[in-house]
């Protein structure tokens, strides 16, 4: 009979993908002629075997739990009766058996479909259909793990370095607003490491043009269509202009539909049914006049002297998506501000954020009710109040979406 040699030491160079050899352990066999007998003595100097394999001519035909032979065996007369009979008599005649070369991941599948008894039983290893050894259950489950962890942290720090590259592709546009706006700030955070919100900040001679805009989705699907939309965003500067708002919307959604079969609205097997909600504005220096295109977003205006907060909602069609018309054309709304008005855009993460004790959205009347309340604040004050009362409300519930928001003083 042969003895048991031990567990093989793990010698997986590094390039290659674990195997199911990789968890073969050398363990005692018996033949499908010797008796229960000798399987009780082998039972017995191995008390570490969970199961032993049944080997004929080098073939593996079976597997004989440690547990249900004991059970067995331990019954009145078994043993006068079965001792000495041979051993497929308590032998599971169809265990999984699987080549030393199948990969872990078809080895966990193939393991789950094959049911309890593969995970608590083990399975057979066979190199070339040649008997070789046994897996184990839980040895088997411990790699998986592993994989699971390497393959997760792997994939965080491509996220990781995917934050470091959106937050660079926004960095000019902050310095931007720095360098141009002095009482100016705004808020960017990503629900996730990378998000789906962006903004966009041009500075011209006579004005300067700003963009707050929410991207489908959050996360890396988010982040993708950041780079879309702002890349798409950025030629139509080049080619129309910062000065004409509604024009760039509608630039935009051109070139969204078309790089995602988007195709009038209409098409029946569309690339994706994604885009853009988005606040466009140009501000004119010498004017004052805020020139204003909103797609699904609204501005919060406070004049100086006025007791209330002005609403300039934008239109009702978000930029891209499947139901938006390839040539609908936004509109620019015009307001003339005064020397010390305050305006404010928000993307919905800040408005649909869920909480309070009735866990009901934040809503527009508390930002309203927010601005009123610290009108005189410098923007960075006022947003850091904002971002506050933001936190307070949503206590120990989930944080929904993305979170940008922008805040300037004429």
């Amino acid at each position: 009979m042969p003895e048991a040699t031990g567990y093989l030491h793990d010698c997986r160079p590094r390039f290659r993908q674990p195997s199911a050899g990789d968890l073969c352990v050398a363990v005692p066999s018996v033949t499908m002629e010797q008796t229960n007998e000798e399987v009780m003595a082998v039972f017995a100097t191995h008390r570490e075997l969970a199961s032993l394999p049944v080997v004929d001519s080098g073939q593996a035909v079976g597997l004989i739990n440690r547990s249900h032979f004991l059970s067995q065996m331990s019954k009145p007369f078994h043993r006068e009766l079965y001792n000495r009979k041979t051993c497929i008599a308590f032998m599971d005649k169809e265990p999984l058996v699987v080549e030393a070369a199948m990969g872990i991941e078809e080895l966990s599948f193939k393991t789950v479909e094959f049911g309890e008894k593969a995970l608590s039983d083990g399975f057979i290893i066979t190199r070339s259909g040649v008997f070789a050894g046994v897996g184990h259950g839980l040895q088997l489950m411990r790699v998986v793990a592993d994989m699971q962890a390497a393959r997760n942290l792997q994939v965080m720090h491509s996220i990781e370095y995917a934050s470091v590259i959106q937050r660079s592709m926004l960095r000019t546009s902050r310095e931007a607003l720095a360098q141009t706006r002095q009482d100016a700030d705004l808020v960017w955070e990503p629900r996730d490491v990378v998000g789906g919100d962006f903004y966009q900040f041009n500075s011209m001679a006579d004005g300067w043009f700003a963009t707050v805009a929410d991207c489908t989705g959050h996360g890396v699907p988010g982040a993708f269509m950041t780079l879309i939309a702002s890349i798409t965003l950025s030629k139509a500067i080049e080619q129309h202009g910062p000065r004409d708002p509604a024009l760039l919307l509608s630039s935009v959604n051109r070139s969204i539909k078309q790089m995602l079969g988007q195709m009038d609205g209409g098409d029946e097997t569309p690339g994706s049914d994604d885009g853009m909600d988005a606040a466009c504005f140009w501000f004119d220096s010498a004017s004052r006049e805020l020139r204003f295109a909103g797609a699904k977003t609204a501005l919060f205006v406070l004049h100086p002297g006025e007791a209330g907060v002005e609403m300039v909602d934008g239109d009702r069609k978000g930029v891209g998506y499947v139901d938006s018309d390839i040539d609908f054309a936004w509109q620019n709304r015009s307001v003339q501000l005064q020397p010390g008005s305050l305006v404010f855009v928000s993307t919905d993460g800040l408005i649909d954020q869920i909480g309070g004790p009735k866990a009901i959205a934040f809503g527009k009347r508390r930002v309203r009710d927010t601005l009123l309340a610290h009108r005189e604040l410098p923007a960075a004050a006022l947003n850091g109040v904002m971002q506050r009362e933001l936190q307070a409300w949503q206590g120990s519930h989930h944080r929904r979406d993305d979170l940008t928001f922008f805040c300037f003083r004429a």
